[in-house]
């Protein structure tokens, strides 16, 4: 789907700066993907890219053969904070207000705002506004909004980094129940190498930036519920640990003024 992507951002006051150079990353349809990383890496460019909100300075980006020109309806967001909805909306309304702008008719855009808020296990909130509910619940209601829309793909930039530690946990099982409940593609951006092990199907580890690109990609092989305590689980996690600890130490050397450049 990346195919030598490059993006640069130009600068009005010194050098340009290469926040990524020769990505590449082919996701198979229906397949839960988290990019990890470290600090200033890329990682949301990455997806900033996909949404079509940014646009690459080289390369080529496709979904499903298509190219990727700018925001689409195959392509849905949801992002760090609860920012994006409308607090004068209720949970239901919120929900369908994608719906209702591409003119879907009000019997059928409420029956699929009923069912998108059953899938994320909201029923019974659909009357309250945002300002009423908890974080979680928040987040549930971006989620049941953007697939709503039915897309392709799922772009989620570190969607539960707010939350508490407990809800986190909450959310990061009830997000793999929606996932495979609904076959959605989904790229997951993290810092958390916990959160990445618990809910991909594969990972990739990107370089310290500037100019990042993909170091590794990791196949997750664990099945069903994921038992942070077992062996496996551990394993995966030493690994990826190791990768990324060596990246923070290639960005820790950078900074100094004395360090490589």
């Amino acid at each position: 789907m990346l195919r030598g992507v490059e993006k640069t951002f130009s600068s009005r006051q010194g050098a340009d700066y290469v926040a990524v150079r020769g990505f590449y990353l082919e996701l198979a349809r229906g397949e839960f993907f988290c990019l990890l990383g470290t600090s200033g890496c890329g990682k949301t460019t990455i997806l900033n890219m996909i949404a079509g909100f940014e646009k690459p300075t080289a390369g080529v980006m496709e979904l499903e053969g298509k190219p990727i020109a700018g925001p689409g309806r195959d392509r849905s967001v949801v992002f760090q904070g609860d920012d994006s909805l409308y607090d004068w909306l209720t949970a239901l309304e919120n929900v369908e207000f994608g719906l209702r702008m591409r003119g879907v008719p009000k019997t059928t855009r409420r029956e699929q705002a009923h069912h998108y808020l059953d899938l994320v296990g909201l029923t019974g909130q659909e009357a309250k506004h945002p300002s009423e509910l908890s974080g979680g619940m928040k987040q549930r209601i971006q989620i049941a909004r953007v697939l709503a829309n039915e897309p392709k793909m799922l772009l989620m930039d570190e969607p539960f980094a707010a939350l508490d530690a407990q809800t986190r946990a909450v959310m990061q099982e009830e997000l793999r129940k929606i996932w495979q409940a609904t076959g959605t593609s989904v790229l997951f951006i993290t810092h958390d190498i916990d959160e990445a092990i618990s809910l991909a199907t594969r990972l990739g580890v990107m370089y310290a930036g500037p100019a990042s690109r993909l170091k590794e990609v990791v196949d997750v092989e664990l099945e069903g519920a994921r038992n942070r305590t077992d062996d496996r689980f551990l394993g995966y996690y030493r690994r990826v640990y190791g990768m990324i600890r060596e990246e923070v130490e290639v960005a820790r050397r950078r900074e100094r003024p004395d360090g490589p450049r």
